[in-house]
């Protein structure tokens, strides 16, 4: 099942040549005015939603993970809507198939030719809406677009559109009805995050918003596709010294060493991404050691399996080189 609002996105495109970047100044006006607008539906969760933000400006994708009704799908439309963009939505099932989400060519009877029918991955934001009650089959069909932001089908390659992310989300419940996602696809998140319970303050301002009708309906776009492609490029020219690349080199090999399976040079790159997304938002245009520790906890914890299975165990591992690895 799929739905789609903004800009018509009629098919694949070439991503357009490299933007123009903005001004350090101008990247964090436009970031924090999403921020604030996304605030206008979703109570409670700045950092969440920064962080969501901070990976779109990363260029990467992100996964968020709890109990059902907490407002995961609702971030993502919320984000969506705040830039002027295209949005899709596939809702993750047991007998979806990868050419619901890739796309699959039809035969024409007038033209006697196969056309290619795009699927929702062709978008700026994907919303992947309970990711892990679809089978791996299914899942893996958005291995290559995640990575290389472009789909194969039938041998013809198409790109995807300039931004691109994806937005999953997954229940931490029901555990016997899902399916666990491969390492494969966890490593290719930026992110994990997770949203919690409100506050009773919190709920009560949220209670009072949605009286009468969803805030979400009303939202507006702050911004459009191409100043967020701007502000990207932004944060890519963020300068990052070699004593802050070689400090989240060790916090990374601080993970290897205590984990059977670490942080994967994907994410030691992730976290510097994402490090200069939030020094732009930040109003600066260098990475300080602060930033990395930010970012870590989400970009790191996920990609760590110890032998014990513990699922806890990547978030306290990140913990425990934080408060061991030196800044030097």
């Amino acid at each position: 099942m799929t739905d789609t609002h903004g800009p018509e996105t009629a098919g694949p495109s070439n991503r357009e040549a490299d933007p123009t970047p903005l001004s350090v100044d101008a990247a964090a006006r436009a970031g924090n005015a999403i921020i604030d607008n996304v605030k206008e539906v979703i109570v409670g969760h700045h950092d969440e939603i920064e962080h969501v933000l901070t990976a779109v400006l990363a260029d990467g994708h992100v996964l968020v993970e709890d109990v059902p009704g907490v407002g995961k799908t609702m971030l993502a439309r919320a984000l969506s809507r705040s830039i002027d963009c295209s949005f899709s939505r596939v809702q993750f099932t047991p007998d979806l198939l990868p050419s619901d989400i890739t796309g699959v060519n039809v035969f024409n009877q007038k033209t006697r030719e196969f056309e290619f029918q795009p699927g929702p991955v062709f978008a700026n934001f994907v919303l992947g809406d309970e990711i892990n009650r679809a089978p791996p089959k299914a899942q893996s069909a958005l291995l290559e677009a995640m990575a290389e932001r472009q789909v194969t089908v039938d041998g013809d390659t198409r790109p995807l559109p300039d931004p691109f992310t994806v937005v999953a989300t997954q229940n931490t419940v029901e555990g016997g009805r899902t399916y666990e996602l491969p390492m494969a696809e966890v490593d290719r998140f930026t992110k994990k995050i997770h949203l919690g319970y409100p506050d009773q303050d919190e709920e009560a301002r949220m209670l009072d918003r949605v009286v009468g009708g969803h805030p979400i309906e009303e939202l507006e776009a702050v911004t459009d596709v191409e100043t967020v492609r701007r502000a990207r490029a932004t944060a890519s020219a963020v300068t990052v010294s070699e004593p802050v690349r070689a400090y989240a080199s060790r916090i990374a090999g601080y993970t290897r060493d205590h984990a059977s399976l670490g942080v994967s040079p994907r994410g030691s790159i992730a976290l510097l991404r994402s490090a200069q997304a939030r020094a732009v938002l930040a109003g600066r245009d260098y990475v300080v050691p602060d930033d990395v520790q930010a970012e870590a906890p989400t970009v790191l914890a996920h990609r760590i399996r110890t032998a014990d299975g513990d699922p806890d165990a990547g978030a306290r591992v990140v913990r425990e080189a934080l408060e061991s690895v030196p800044v030097e």
